[in-house]
């Protein structure tokens, strides 16, 4: 098999599961207890903050550890709005955000808050603009995907923050989970308040992730109790898999800097070759789109189909995102893009990795074209 669903989850290095299963059997204890055992864990989880810490170049006391992605984007968004609901009600994302951007906003404005969706263009983009047009004296935060999960395309976070620049009061949040380890983001330069990572979309283990909130913004936590990671997020750390992450990220930031002109080559083969094929749209833009994110529709098929289809070939690849694949309606980023309902319904998601190859992609081109083939004379048959 041909592993080719890196946006929805990335195999962990061996590495990584190895200082999961090391900490897990020598040092168990709760970080939160008194005794030696627990000051050994709490050591971990210190060194491990301060490693995520110095990769993401902002200081250890900004990190604070969650579950993943979905966790840190509610945390941001619901954590804002509980904290300033006395100034404003207010919040602007975009059309083209992840579920658990647009479900949490959606919650949201079922309590009242009022949620401007910025539209894209039909390459997915934002305009800075078009995010100040719609700031008033409600507004508390501005929500924006850095690298989308589902077609690839990279917003324009940097001009975004320095537009917010004159907006003092609202708080910026940027979901970072497709871009770490694959595209740079300076979370200081870039203005950023608030700054989602997930660990299994960088060879970490699924179950953990971190938040980076800015040295004195403050916002309302989602789980009360133990008073663990300053308040923010109760609940027993999980040590071993916040060092697996800690390490997972520093690996998976050596490959980027050592691999990613090969990321590159293997991805401008692909999009090549898609280009070629009569029956494939490529729906991510060639420009200004991250390195290991092809988005293309089957015309005239089914997308579900042809990823049944390359999974006979060896080939695993995804339809939309895998939080919203089993949903079986077409692409929200897609038709936020203005794609058609039928060119949506046959889209399909390749996801590189660092450890996918160039052979793996020319296998892969040549089982799409097979299963093209096949699957169009099977519909011209039955039509």
């Amino acid at each position: 098999m041909i592993y080719l669903d890196n946006s929805a989850t990335t195999k962990p290095y061996d590495a990584v599961i190895k200082a999961f299963t090391d900490v897990s059997r020598q040092f168990f204890g709760n970080p939160s207890s008194l005794h030696v055992m627990g000051g050994e864990a709490e050591k971990l989880l210190t060194k491990a903050r301060e490693q995520i810490a110095h990769l993401a170049a902002v200081t250890p006391g900004e990190i604070y550890f969650t579950s993943g992605g979905s966790e840190g984007n509610n945390l941001a968004i619901k954590g804002t709005a509980m904290m300033y609901r006395d100034r404003g009600n207010h919040i602007i994302t975009t059309s083209v955000e992840h579920p658990s951007v647009k479900k949490s906003c959606e919650q949201l404005r079922e309590l009242g808050y009022q949620v401007t969706y910025i539209p894209v263009n039909k390459d997915g983009f934002i305009h800075p603009d078009d995010i100040a047009h719609h700031i008033t004296d409600q507004t508390i935060l501005v929500s924006v995907i850095h690298v989308n999960n589902e077609v690839g395309m990279i917003q324009p976070i940097a001009q975004i923050g320095k537009l917010l620049k004159q907006f003092p009061k609202v708080l910026y949040h940027v979901d970072h989970v497709q871009g770490a380890a694959k595209v740079p983001l300076d979370l200081y330069e870039s203005n950023i308040d608030i700054c989602t990572f997930s660990a299994h979309k960088f060879h970490g283990l699924k179950g953990n992730g971190f938040v980076f909130i800015r040295d004195g913004v403050r916002i309302a936590p989602l789980l009360s109790g133990g008073n663990q990671e300053n308040g923010m997020r109760s609940g027993t750390e999980n040590t071993a898999g916040i060092v697996a992450m800690a390490k997972a990220y520093r690996m998976a930031e050596e490959k980027r800097k050592r691999e990613m002109e090969k990321l590159w080559q293997i991805r401008a083969y692909l999009f090549n070759e898609f280009q070629k094929m009569p029956d494939l749209l490529v729906n991510t833009p060639e420009e200004k789109a991250a390195p290991h994110i092809i988005n293309v529709s089957c015309v005239g098929l089914k997308g579900e189909v042809v990823v049944h289809a390359l999974s006979e070939e060896g080939m695993i690849v995804s339809t939309t995102s895998a939080c919203s694949s089993k949903d079986k309606t077409p692409s929200g980023t897609l038709k936020a893009m203005g794609v058609s309902d039928s060119i949506a319904n046959g889209a399909i998601r390749i996801s590189l990795s660092y450890e996918n190859t160039m052979d793996e992609a020319v296998q892969m081109v040549a089982a799409l074209e097979k299963v093209l083939v096949r699957l169009t004379k099977v519909m011209r048959r039955n039509g």
